[in-house]
């Protein structure tokens, strides 16, 4: 299959050159030159971008999924140090928790799609990897989907820039701000595309709502409410012992950056994201897509907030999880425009920004006040954002454009930088100045040594 960006040593892409040779063989032989739609049509092998998908859990399958529908996409290789388990225990489309996910059951997924496109309804093109970095040595794959958990997703991202390949990457971008810095260099540097899963800014409801304060509807704005759903595990207690690592499971693979410790399947596949060793707790996994809201509606993706404080924000006092289980935090912008963050027992994702004049919700629910705002047009003069109606297939088209999509890589990074932000000042418990140029806490150096993690040798950044 050839891929959608190869091009020949002459310089032409792998299209024109299939196209001129035809040509050449029509005038040889003495055949009128026609080239048939289904060969040099839209969906060409030609035109298609060439795919791996590296993390396979319920999101990554998701994912996955969401890729497959798109005619001009041909996924080649899957990727997971798990080979199949009931453990990733996470909703994904077309299935609940409890079916098996992992890269064999990802393969399986992706053959039988293809196969229904087949006479003989079978179709064996879907490599399926433990390494990741197998996937990446591939010259036939355009872009990669980097659904891993949070530890993985900077030296994966890096490494993929540097090899060429497209990226979607899910949010939380990366575990640390030091990291998000780093992958925005990687990704500037190679010129590849990258969109970071917050998804909402693909929905119309978030780009009306934030049209609507980005033009003064409700006035100036003040405050900005990001709501994050509570945990949905409970961990085990501080007597767990370690159990022994599963058959088809790489271990140390899954580990990868992160400092090693024994084996527990409350650490890994799902439950990753309640251990600060891997992920930011619910802070950074629903908190991102709040915040996100809150970023663009405010205006700020290319910086952030001044300072920020702990408002009773709770962690574990023992036991394996150690994120926290309660947040409540605040951070404030130049401007005065406070962000305050805070569990939502109700569990929703969402945003409400309040101004002088009035107030806008989106996210799960949409709400205004006035009501009247919501009849309210955006007209051609004005803010007007970025319109993404799909998630996947922005990406999809910018790849083939190269322009940036919807979340770029900045976009990302800021983001997720104050949901750290809040993890940090929650667990200093103070408050906390912050330079967003620098992206450095000012005259804290306690502070700023938890800004980044160690890695292992040898996933370095």
């Amino acid at each position: 299959m050839a891929r959608y960006k190869s091009r020949t040593q002459s310089g032409l892409t792998r299209r024109d050159f299939l196209k001129h040779s035809a040509a050449a063989t029509a005038a040889a032989f003495g055949m009128p030159y026609i080239v048939p739609s289904s060969v040099f049509g839209a969906n060409a092998p030609s035109n298609r971008v060439v795919m791996g998908c590296i993390g396979l859990g319920g999101m990554g399958t998701n994912d996955m999924r969401a890729f497959l529908e798109q005619d001009d996409v041909q996924i080649v290789a899957v990727c997971d140090p798990e080979k199949g388990s009931r453990e990733y225990g996470h909703w994904y489309r077309n299935g609940w928790k409890g079916n098996y996910l992992g890269r064999v059951p990802a393969q399986k997924i992706v053959e039988h799609h293809y196969s229904e496109e087949k006479p003989s309804k079978t179709f064996k093109g879907c490599s399926a990897h433990v390494d990741f970095r197998e996937v990446l040595a591939r010259d036939d794959i355009d872009a990669v989907t980097i659904v891993t958990p949070d530890h993985w997703h900077a030296v994966m991202s890096i490494m993929a820039a540097k090899a060429g390949k497209d990226i979607y990457c899910e949010k939380p971008m990366t575990l640390t701000i030091p990291e998000g810095r780093a992958v925005v260099e990687a990704v500037r540097r190679h010129g590849v595309v990258f969109q970071t899963g917050s998804h909402e800014r693909s929905r119309q409801k978030t780009r009306f709502a934030c049209e609507l304060v980005r033009n003064g509807r409700i006035g100036k704005l003040k405050r900005i409410f990001t709501p994050v759903g509570p945990n949905n595990r409970v961990g085990p207690a501080s007597d767990w012992k370690p159990m022994p690592i599963p058959e088809g499971f790489d271990y140390d693979m899954w580990l990868g950056p992160a400092k090693w410790e024994p084996y527990h399947k409350s650490r890994c596949l799902y439950m990753f994201r309640f251990i600060l060793d891997y992920s930011g707790g619910q802070t950074t996994n629903l908190g991102a897509h709040s915040i996100d809201m809150a970023q663009w509606g405010n205006g700020t993706d290319d910086t952030g907030p001044v300072e920020v404080e702990d408002l009773g924000g709770e962690f574990p006092r023992d036991g394996l999880f150690t994120t926290p289980t309660k947040i409540h935090f605040r951070a404030r912008y130049a401007d005065g425009v406070e962000l305050i963050c805070k569990t939502d027992v109700k569990g929703w994702v969402g945003v409400r920004f309040e101004g002088t004049e009035g107030w806008v919700q989106t996210g799960r629910r949409f709400e205004t006040y006035p009501k009247s705002l919501q009849q309210s047009v955006i007209r051609p003069n004005e803010i007007r954002l970025y319109k993404s109606n799909n998630h996947h297939r922005n990406f999809i088209d910018c790849i083939k454009t190269r322009k940036d999509p919807v979340a770029r890589v900045e976009v990302g990074h800021r983001s997720a930088s104050i949901c750290h932000l809040g993890n940090i000042a929650m667990m200093l418990k103070r408050k906390l100045q912050w330079d967003p140029v620098k992206e450095r806490f000012v005259n804290d150096e306690q502070a700023n040594r938890m800004l980044d993690r160690p890695r292992r040798s040898p996933w370095t950044i």
